[in-house]
């Protein structure tokens, strides 16, 4: 028939999926045609064409072909009946001229930007309609196709991009310097990225833009003010593209391959873009600049910007860590074990494996490594890429001609797929039905055919993608994963495969995860803005995520991580130290899911994750006197007061650290480990207080013959400290012939209570006040003679009159776990013996127990809790067992002194000794 001259009998027509959806897509041609004609039943021009066409043998198999596989052509096609006569009548060909002809006279004839918003949707519906009816009748190659959607794309962002020029000159944010052409120097850098860039636009596609401005090319009096209006002229662009209205919509618009986009403002200067790719810059967004060009706007200025990054994208020396960067990018596209069977339904050919990533890949990946050098890979076309890298013996020509036909078929089962439904889309479908649907409008008879011929070209893709570097290390099995998985963290948005991959590992918000990853990518930490820095860590993903998500909640372990990592200073030494250590990354992660404390530690020093790879570091502590000399050693390089504090919370930190470490991998027993807390707080107090007493002295001056001592009570006095226990103290000072009105000798005498006062709460202050290395401990003086009422020291005169006469019980329960610190030998002992004296005076049992069970009252009260870990308060826990030991050596002391001096475990060992405590309730409490 004449009115289809660009068919011909021997085209490969694809049969009606649905003869139903056929029958309506043609009975709604017509009676839009009669429509147009005047009316539904009209005889006019319109409606005998379609009469005419669907009447004729071969034109019918084409209007079955497009009705009865894509409801959208259907619509289209409804909706344009005069368009669909042009096309039908002059071809695809024509039909393409007809519309660049419509928008170019719309380029000469400015119009208001409603009227311009239907112009182009109209334009894209043609478009849409034109480039459907090429392909399915396979009267266009697949360039031919790509190359009709790309131009389109790009004329109708320049007619956007000069509109808003004028809206913009319009309300007075610049001077155009051509009122006829707004584009031209204007100083707005519309650069086209990914399948637009590269001319390769699918059916159904977004177009991926970086919108800069060059303050330099644009006249405007206000330069501060540039930016702003930018964005605004930029989210306007965006509007005229992608707002549907009833007439649709032209393209959805994504600006996320801008610099770093989660803090980026929409558009950038020029400088800033130019700034960042040289600074921070990764190896993704090279590859992702080969297909960049500019499309719309200054086109000058956008070529200049793409000149100048030209050492960015093309670098002609690679250092060994910059190429096993661009290997990463491979190898991290399914981390998995191999080539297990593909199932067909559901499969995405664009990032599934043997995808149209992988073919992009393994162009890009080798025009990063070689194009440096050689110019004539720097095409940005994957096809042409592939042709070049063969002609230039980086691959086979086999490995070539398998992935561009692979290529050629998977894109035109993703042009298939889209034309359905105008779908952004590359899944296929999950449902028997519509798989087989899919399968007919590609022409083939049915599921079984397709599948074969999918898999087969899927099958050699990953074949040579797979020998794709294939020497370098594996980020995959090696590195604890099981069966298949993506990780990819390059490009702009989440990879569904990746986050699939995340989910299995464990995690609970695998989109969280997936966007801090990037965020390190981005350099948006101090510790990851080094190229050196990204590419290490890189490599460290797979083995980080696998370890933190061993971890009893992976999501709060993988946050406390990355809180670690904001406060790093630098990067590349710590995860060097990964690297080369991976039992390190695997004691961090489970430090960040089972140890806060000690991660807030390694946070504010991560320096000490050295020390953790010292032989002795799993080790017990050094004797006292060792750790002492450590200790003091460290204390003779402070230069002065403040710096000797810092040293000392390093110190008493890092060990602190050491021996949590110790507690947290089942090293050593919680009554070693409480031994351990202990000794550290007796070094750094025994080392610390001299320091304190000088400084003190030196105002004050001493008070001769004087002494004080420090008493410690609670978990420290009893040896039983854990990483978070404060320290229970009292401060004890004798004076020559219990004289208080002595006064001590230096330039600001005080009296002895003032000066025993201040130099304690000295001391406490040196302990709790928090300086840039945190603080040393908290410290209680609650348990003091009189309580809070009460003096910080007491005389021991005071304190012997305050235990024998007025003490409540509770305090007495108190002394039962005191130990003198620090102290001359001779006070020490008075003041043991004082206490000795107190615990060993024989009480009523009866109100003993009263007093000992109200007190247990009135905390529980306080704190009772049903939560089932919260092993202090919970009846039955810790609180209890202590308050029964200190009841039952307070009713016993007195006449079995041997139970005193001892810890908790030591105390009821004790008591069933000397047979006040039955031997299996004794042994129960122990344990």
């Amino acid at each position: 028939m004449h009115h289809f001259g660009f068919l011909t009998s021997k085209c490969n027509l694809p049969e009606a999926a649905s003869p139903e959806l056929a029958a309506r897509g043609l009975e709604g041609w017509l009676d839009a045609a009669g429509e147009a004609d005047g009316g539904k039943k009209s005889t006019g021009t319109l409606r005998r064409f379609a009469e005419s066409a669907a009447g004729d043998p071969l034109g019918r198999r084409l209007l079955d072909s497009v009705f009865g596989n894509s409801p959208f052509l259907s619509t289209v096609v409804a909706r344009h009946p005069e368009f669909t006569e042009a096309l039908l009548r002059a071809g695809p060909d024509a039909a393409v001229g007809r519309i660049m002809d419509g928008l170019a006279r719309a380029r000469k004839q400015p119009s208001p930007g409603d009227e311009l918003a239907r112009l182009l949707r109209v334009a894209k519906a043609e478009t849409a309609l034109t480039v459907a009816l090429a392909d399915i009748t396979g009267t266009w190659s697949l360039g031919q196709v790509t190359g009709a959607l790309s131009r389109f794309a790009e004329e109708a962002l320049s007619l956007a991009a000069a509109h808003a020029l004028r809206e913009a000159a319009a309300h007075g944010a610049f001077k155009l310097r051509h009122a006829d052409d707004p584009e031209r120097e204007s100083g707005l850098v519309v650069i086209a990225m990914g399948k637009l860039g590269g001319r390769e636009l699918n059916y159904s596609s977004d177009v991926d833009l970086i919108v800069l401005y060059d303050p330099d090319r644009i006249d405007s009096e206000n330069r501060e003010a540039l930016q702003n209006r930018f964005v605004r002229l930029t989210r306007s662009l965006v509007r005229l593209m992608e707002e549907r209205t009833a007439d649709g919509y032209v393209f959805r618009t994504d600006l996320r391959l801008r610099p770093d986009p989660g803090v980026t403002p929409l558009a950038l200067s020029v400088l800033a873009a130019e700034t960042y790719y040289e600074s921070l810059g990764q190896n993704w967004e090279r590859a992702a600049m080969i297909k960049a060009r500019p499309v719309a706007g200054d086109r000058e200025a956008g070529a200049a910007f793409l000149k100048q990054l030209t050492p960015f994208i093309w670098r002609k020396n690679l250092d060994f860590a910059a190429i096993q960067d661009i290997h990463s990018i491979k190898r991290q596209i399914h981390a998995h074990k191999g080539g297990g069977k593909i199932a067909v339904a559901g499969h995405n050919i664009k990032i599934g494996r043997g995808g149209i990533r992988e073919i992009e890949f393994f162009a890009q990946t080798q025009q990063l490594i070689w194009g440096g050098r050689q110019p004539d890979l720097r095409t940005p076309t994957t096809c042409e890429a592939i042709r070049a890298l063969a002609e230039a013996g980086h691959c086979s020509g086999e490995a070539a001609d398998d992935l561009i036909r692979a290529y050629e078929f998977l894109r035109r089962v993703e042009h298939r797929l889209q034309m359905i439904n105008d779908e952004q889309t590359q899944k296929l479908p999950e449902r028997p039905e519509a798989l087989r649907a899919l399968a007919v409008f590609l022409g083939h008879e049915g599921v079984d055919d397709f599948s074969r011929e999918l898999v087969s070209h899927l099958g050699r893709v990953q074949k040579h993608y797979a020998k794709l570097f294939e020497d370098a290390p594996s980020l995959a099995s090696d590195d604890g994963f099981d069966g298949a998985g993506n990780l990819v963290f390059t490009g702009v948005e989440p990879d569904p495969e990746t986050l699939g991959t995340i989910k299995a590992l464990g995690y609970e918000n695998p989109e969280r995860v997936d966007a801090a990853v990037r965020g390190w990518h981005h350099g948006r930490y101090r510790a990851v803005r080094s190229a050196r820095a990204r590419e290490i860590l890189t490599e460290l993903m797979p083995g980080l995520l696998r370890a933190v998500a061993a971890t009893p909640a992976p999501d709060v372990a993988f946050g406390r991580f990355d809180r670690f990592l904001a406060g790093l200073p630098a990067g590349v030494q710590l995860f060097s130290m990964f690297h080369s250590n991976p039992e390190l990354l695997v004691l961090v992660a489970e430090i960040m899911g089972k140890a806060p404390r000690l991660a807030g530690h390694l946070s504010r020093r991560p320096s000490v994750l050295e020390s953790v790879l010292a032989r002795d570091f799993l080790r017990p502590l050094p004797d006292a006197a060792t750790l002492r000399s450590e200790l003091e050693s460290q204390l003779t390089r402070a230069a002065h007061f403040e710096e000797a504090l810092d040293v000392s919370r390093r110190w008493n930190g890092d060990r602190r650290f050491q021996v949590g470490v110790q507690c947290l991998r089942g090293l050593i027993a919680p009554g070693d480990g409480g031994k351990a807390f202990s000794l550290i707080a007796d070094i750094v107090l025994g080392c610390l207080y001299p320091i304190v007493e000088r400084e003190f002295a030196s105002g004050h001056g001493r008070i001769a013959g004087s002494r004080m001592a420090i008493l410690a009570l609670g978990k420290l006095g009893s040896r039983e400290m854990t990483a978070s226990s404060d320290l229970d103290l009292i401060f004890i000072y004798d004076l020559p012939d219990g004289d208080l009105d002595a006064k001590s000798d230096g330039r600001r005498p005080i009296d002895a209570q003032q000066y025993f006062s201040r130099l304690s709460q000295r001391l406490i202050n040196a302990i709790t006040a928090p300086t840039a290395e945190g603080v040393l401990y908290e410290v209680d003086m609650r348990l003091r003679p009189s309580g809070t009422k009460g003096p910080i020291a007491s005389s021991l005169e005071a304190f012997n009159h305050y235990h024998r006469a007025t003490a409540w019980t509770w305090e007495r329960m108190a002394l039962t776990r005191a130990r003198l610190l620090l102290g001359p030998p001779d006070l020490r002992e008075r003041i043991r013996a004082s206490i000795r004296d107190t615990l060993m005076s024989p009480r009523d049992p009866d109100s003993l127990l009263r007093d000992v069970a109200g007190m247990r009252a009135r905390i529980d009260a306080e704190r009772a809790t049903d939560c089932i870990w919260a092993l202090k308060h919970h009846r039955g826990g810790i609180v209890d067992v202590e308050f029964l030991t200190q009841y039952l050596i307070l009713r016993h002391a007195h006449d079995c002194p041997d139970i005193l001096g001892h810890d908790t475990r030591g105390a009821l060992a004790a008591l069933v000794a000397a047979g006040r405590l039955d031997r299996d309730r004794g042994r129960r409490l122990i344990d």
